[in-house]
């Protein structure tokens, strides 16, 4: 199974690095919402600072509907899907692929994003390796559950519009502990043990589970 992980991320990356959607789409978009947020609350810098993890997890949160939706549309294309249960490669490596995949896109979109939100909110970040790790987690959990629900809504023909009234509610949860870990890795008062980082963990541990185990059931309907 491992190695169907590694050849279905390679494969998504490269198709990735083709056709540079993210780099050319998802990204300004993102940026722009940042922006956007940036001059609807010029406010004092105090509030700014106070509400840029919110911010930048709702801005993330658009930018993962999309990258969720063309990760499973490319298998959708021309029953590709169906090519690569033929040639016998691992539901459960095609899940956790398409993870890996959008993981690595959403993680450097997020590092842009980082930036963005440096420069326009000037937050002051005391505890890094929390901000860092819970990163990581919620976007792993985003991305597991994401790759889950756009299957589920590529079978219907209003899947663009399915797959954000399916996802939102789910990662909601991830959205509010990841702005939690965030507020308390600005103000520092947060450690690694942080009891939103533990629910950010639990979240990716579960749906990355979830997806291995269910993801054939999944493909067949």
């Amino acid at each position: 199974m491992w190695r169907d992980v590694i050849l279905i991320a390679v494969k998504d990356l490269r198709i990735e690095l083709r056709s540079k959607v993210t780099a050319n789409q998802i990204l300004p978009f993102s940026l722009v919402v940042l922006i956007i947020f940036a001059f609807a609350l010029d406010t004092s810098p105090a509030t700014l600072q106070k509400v840029a993890p919110g911010l930048f997890w709702v801005a993330v949160l658009f930018s993962a509907i999309f990258s969720v939706e063309r990760a499973t549309a490319i298998e959708s294309d021309q029953n590709a899907g169906d090519g690569l249960l033929i040639y016998g490669v691992d539901p459960g490596g095609i899940f956790l692929g398409k993870v890996l995949s959008t993981f690595i896109q959403l993680f450097f979109l997020e590092v842009v994003l980082l930036a963005g939100v440096v420069v326009l909110y000037s937050p002051k970040v005391a505890g890094w390796p929390l901000v860092l790790l819970s990163s990581l987690f919620a976007t792993l959990g985003i991305c597991g559950a994401g790759v889950m629900y756009s299957q589920l809504a590529s079978g219907s023909k209003a899947k663009q519009t399915l797959l954000p009234l399916l996802l939102i509610p789910i990662v909601s949860p991830v959205l509010l502990a990841g702005t939690k870990a965030w507020q308390d890795g600005f103000s520092g008062s947060g450690t690694l043990g942080d009891p939103w980082l533990r629910l950010l963990i639990i979240f990716a541990v579960v749906y990355l589970a979830l997806g291995t185990i269910f993801y054939s059931a999944i493909l067949e309907d």
